[in-house]
């Protein structure tokens, strides 16, 4: 394999962390950019080698991208094929714990909508015989006005998560994690009385004696937990007492109350994680590419997809947010981009950040 050697590789770093992080898969380029067209290279890097791909191919017939290749095809139908080949080599050189997002933006075509992304998102879990996780939307808060009076303003996108087994990473706690910081300070209004009621409930409740032991030591960690913090709240069933929950699935709430007398239900106080995230539309100033997506996004995605140290690639990578997105989240990174202005601008965000870490050992 001679892509380690290619001319046409750029390194983005060049300190000892990064020469440490190459050697961990020396078949890679990891922790580079690769000036070259995705459909030629990707082919050539191992299968099952990498732990996410996260990409924003380039729209059809949207904008130009000042390099010819997908995006620029006459008709969507070639649009589609071509896209869909690279696809087919991503989903092969990830690994099976892993996942392939794909965002993609929508066309008018004669007047109408052509659902492209969702003609991509059926085609590539059909061709490719993989689950499509999730459809995750991406809502703009700061969309791009349309003139056209008889159409609204298109503000939401797709990105579309899939994988190819049931192991895949997902680390749900991390995504938005910063939504549910507030609910891990100490409760201060839970005061003395918290539980009292319950507590009055089991001593007059037609629990066996062991029951109502039993009983009154879980509620009062149950009670613990509240004061320090660690649960928001909970709400506790006792048998012929409370209307019994539908289900029963050995080990739920309905054979707790038979086994028990009893069930605590524990409220954690963090946020229910949807499939919709929201954030503004990014304008950077000096960017050549004409079009970004946030790096909060992007964040977001690796955070709920990998772990540190996990490899993360994008076969199209404009201007760099997701190899920046994986260095500041601590992954290692990959970068494929065709146009050279591109690979400079995406090279000078990571020399910017690593220039930033550099001072900051010195402070």
């Amino acid at each position: 394999m001679t892509l380690l050697t290619d001319s046409s590789i750029h390194k983005a770093e060049t300190n000892s962390e990064a020469a440490s992080l190459i050697r961990l898969s020396p078949m890679l380029p990891v922790n580079q950019i690769l000036n070259h067209d995705c459909s030629r290279v990707l082919p050539d890097f191992p299968a099952a080698s990498t732990d996410l791909v996260l990409t924003s191919p380039p729209y059809f017939q949207q904008r130009d991208y000042g390099e010819p290749g997908i995006g620029s095809e006459f008709n969507e139908d070639d649009y589609l094929r071509n896209l869909l080949d690279v696809f087919g080599e991503c989903v092969r050189v990830t690994k099976d714990t892993g996942a392939i997002v794909i965002n993609l933006g929508d066309k008018y075509i004669d007047g109408g909508l052509s659902l492209l992304p969702y003609k991509f998102a059926i085609e590539a879990t059909r061709k490719f015989n993989l689950k499509l996780l999730n459809h995750l939307t991406w809502v703009k808060l700061n969309p791009t006005p349309r003139q056209d009076k008889r159409k609204l303003v298109q503000s939401a996108e797709p990105f579309f998560i899939f994988v190819k087994s049931s192991k895949y990473t997902f680390n749900q706690d991390a995504f938005l994690e910063h939504l549910d910081k507030p609910k891990t300070t100490p409760n201060v209004r839970a005061g003395s009385g918290i539980g009292k009621r319950y507590f009055e409930l089991i001593e007059s409740s037609d629990l066996t004696t062991d029951e109502k032991i039993h009983a009154k030591l879980e509620l009062e960690k149950a009670i613990a937990e509240v004061r320090s913090g660690d649960l928001d709240g909970f709400r506790m069933k006792i048998r012929h007492v409370h209307a019994e929950p539908f289900g029963g699935q050995e080990g739920g709430r309905k054979i707790q109350l038979e086994r028990h007398g009893f069930t605590i239900i524990r409220l954690h106080g963090q946020r229910m994680k949807k499939d919709v995230i929201e954030s503004p539309v990014e304008s950077i100033k000096g960017n050549p590419h004409r079009a970004v997506y946030p790096l909060y996004v992007v964040q977001q995605i690796i955070k709920l997809l990998t772990h540190e140290g996990d490899i993360v690639l994008d076969p199209f990578l404009g201007s760099g947010t997701t190899c920046l997105a994986a260095k500041l989240l601590n992954r290692n990174y990959i970068g494929i981009e065709i146009n050279r202005e591109y690979v400079s601008y995406a090279e000078s965000r990571l020399a910017e950040v690593e220039g930033k870490r550099a001072k900051q050992l010195f402070v």
